[in-house]
């Protein structure tokens, strides 16, 4: 899967986590929520 370059911003962001749940990759982040996204 592509990733999209979104997310990959995101992932640099402290705090962040990339996590794949049932065939979507998520961006989550507990430091700060709001930076949060998804992609499938």
């Amino acid at each position: 899967m592509k990733v999209r370059a979104s997310l990959r911003s995101l992932k640099d962001k402290p705090g962040a986590k990339v996590v794949r749940r049932r065939g979507k990759t998520y961006v989550i982040n507990e430091a700060n929520p709001r930076w949060k996204a998804r992609q499938g």
